[in-house]
Order: C-alpha cells, then structure tokens, then sequence
C-alpha cells in the first residue's frame, strides 16, 4: 500500500478487535488508521487500558453513520473483583484509597449479594472515567483533584458464572449500553462487607458480535492489507 491517507478507505465495514491489554481504544483506532490509510473509522464504545477483548471499528463513512446504533447495543463482560482494597479508579490502574479486611464469605452469599444489583439499577459512574462534565472528562478532572458531585446513571445487569476463592470473586455480566462494569464490583464489595477494585476485565460479547471472531490487537502494525481482507459489510 501506498504511504498517502485515503479520506475514504477502499473497503468500508466492521473490523473486529480483540484489544490488549495496556493498549487504550484510541490506540488502536490510530493504528487501524495508519495502516488502513483512512480517517473515516469508529467505534461501538470504547475499552479502558486494563480492559481486554472486543473493540468493534466501524470503517469508512456508510459505517460510521450506524455508530449511534452499535453504541446501544447490549454486552457482556467477564470480571475478577479482587477483595480487601479500593483504589480512585476502581480497577487496577488506580491508586489505593482504602483497606477493609474481607470477612469469611460463602458463594451462596455473593449470590445474595447481587441479587440487589440486579435488573435496572442506578450505579455511580466513576470519577475516573470518559464522561464529560461542562465538556470536560471527568477523568480529567479527577486527576487535577477537582471535587465533583457523584453521578449516577440507570442500566440492566443480569449476572452469571459466580465464583468465590479467599479474596476475589470472578463473575460474568450481561448488560445494557452504559454499565460501568467497575461500578459493579464496587458496590459487590460494599454489600460483601468489604471494599475492592477490579484485577481483570474482559469483554465478550458486543451485540451478536463475539470475541472470538475478533483479531489479534497484537497483529495489527504492518498488517494493512490483512486487515482490509478482516472487513465484513454491514
């Protein structure tokens, strides 16, 4: 291929990432752009650095226009909330804030537990993260120690695969378009009596979009016309 930017790709469609971790969104929509020589790509809800799995880019101008409507779509997450510490940001990324010792806990009562988080629910949104408050990211915001008023948003969550070791609980969660997964392992941990943070987070599913059908974030430089060969139509 050749080094010039196309405003408008050759091949327009859905390219399905599986994002590493350490790798921000914007990361790999700028990589995508060098290397499939065009501006025109977006995306269907972006994943913090810690986060892995499914980034959906949406190339060239027909496929952009649908973005309002990927970003509605329903997904599901795969979670490990480790016990004991909070962090600023609620996952591993963040600076610890608060310990709290974790009591002796049983699976049958984290199944309780989220029974009350279950549904439509209103969650807090956390301090450090991309919502914007007066055209300001919040995330910004906390990092220059401003104090901002807590915000809370509505979403449906529906949880699965529960499991318990002695400091964590790994756990599933099919939810709507907005569910800050970290805001869930913040107040399980609550109701357990306790504090924590995420470790891991992993998405699954965007949609009827699966991550296993995604391709390697690790294999993206250099590899333009594999990606090209990666685009399905709408």
């Amino acid at each position: 291929m050749s080094s010039k930017t196309f405003s408008e790709p050759l091949k327009t469609g859905l390219l399905l990432i599986d994002k590493p971790q350490g790798f921000t969104s914007h990361d790999i929509i700028a990589i995508c752009r060098r290397e499939l020589q065009t501006k025109k790509i977006g995306h269907s809800g972006t994943l913090d650095p810690m986060a892995t799995g499914l980034l959906i880019l949406l190339i060239g101008r027909q496929a952009t226009k649908k973005q309002a409507d990927f970003l509605q779509l329903p997904k599901r997450y795969s979670a490990t909330l480790s016990l004991g510490k909070e962090t600023d940001s609620w996952d591993a990324d963040g600076q610890v804030i608060q310990e709290k010792p974790v009591p002796d806990l049983t699976l049958q009562q984290v199944q309780q537990a989220v029974q009350k988080w279950s549904g439509l629910i209103e969650q807090p949104i956390p301090f450090f993260s991309a919502k914007r408050i007066q055209g300001k990211h919040m995330y910004d915001l906390a990092r220059n120690g401003k104090n901002m008023e807590r915000k809370y948003n509505q979403v449906t969550v529906q949880w699965s695969n529960l499991q318990l070791t002695t400091s964590a609980v790994r756990f599933t969660v099919d939810c709507s378009c907005g569910t800050y997964v970290r805001s869930l392992g913040y107040l399980l941990a609550r109701e357990l009596g306790t504090v924590g943070h995420l470790t891991q987070l992993r998405r699954e599913k965007i949609g009827p979009y699966d991550v296993q059908s995604a391709l390697d974030g690790n294999l993206l430089k250099g590899n333009g016309l594999a990606l090209y060969d990666r685009i399905t139509s709408l």
